[in-house]
């Protein structure tokens, strides 16, 4: 089985996906979703993380070999990026959503050092705003960003957009569509279901209104 496959059925095994199109979830940004997907549940499953931190760190080794510094965003990346950068040996750094409103008033947590190269550990993607905002934030520290790597993408056109907008490459253990396909022949989900499933993922912000 491939990683894509088998961490998608590891998410829907210990039910950090959830998958219900006709009773949608809410987003903090308004949007209807028939997914919502919460990595932080496989905290709890010693087996789970370890699967995803190794292949992470294979992720990490065979895109970005050249990584110096393991970055986390706050706070659902801290947790992975902390088992990563143990696996690889490397410093360790976090990343805020924005900076401390006192004390030193820092966003990044850790030591970096100017001209580092750093990967961006990420637990999913959808539109890709908070990563992109963390990428631009370790720009500014003096990094240099190889790319990001997370758990999940939901494949949204408008996150792929806007990481090609600010030229940074990023890659996944699993995805939307490698999800389906597992819920599907799992049967967490009935086949009827599929059609409406992948038209959300075509246009989130109107599926709602076509279902």
């Amino acid at each position: 089985m491939s990683i894509e496959k088998e961490v998608a059925k590891k998410l829907l095994e210990i039910q950090a996906v959830s998958l219900n199109p006709n009773h949608p979830f809410t987003w903090a940004s308004g949007i209807k979703s028939p997914i919502y997907c919460d990595n932080r549940i496989t905290l709890g499953y010693p087996e789970v993380r370890k699967l995803i931190a190794k292949n992470l760190v294979k992720k990490i080794e065979d895109n970005y070999p050249e990584a110096e510094v393991i970055a986390g965003t706050a706070t659902a990346g801290i947790p992975h990026a902390a088992w990563v950068a143990e696996l690889m040996e490397l410093p360790m750094v976090y990343i805020r959503g924005k900076k401390k409103d006192h004390g030193k008033t820092n966003q990044i947590e850790g030591v970096l050092k100017s001209g580092q190269k750093m990967v961006i550990v990420e637990d999913l993607i959808s539109t890709g705003g908070s990563v992109l905002e963390a990428y631009q934030a370790a720009v500014d520290a003096g990094a240099e960003v190889l790319g990001v790597v997370a758990i999940f993408t939901y494949e949204l056109q408008k996150g792929q957009a806007n990481f090609a907008q600010k030229k940074v490459p990023f890659t996944t253990l699993t995805n939307y569509s490698t999800l389906l396909d597992i819920a599907v022949a799992k049967e967490y989900i009935a086949a009827a279901e599929l059609d409406s499933l992948k038209a959300w993922r075509k246009d989130p912000e109107h599926w709602s209104n076509n279902k």
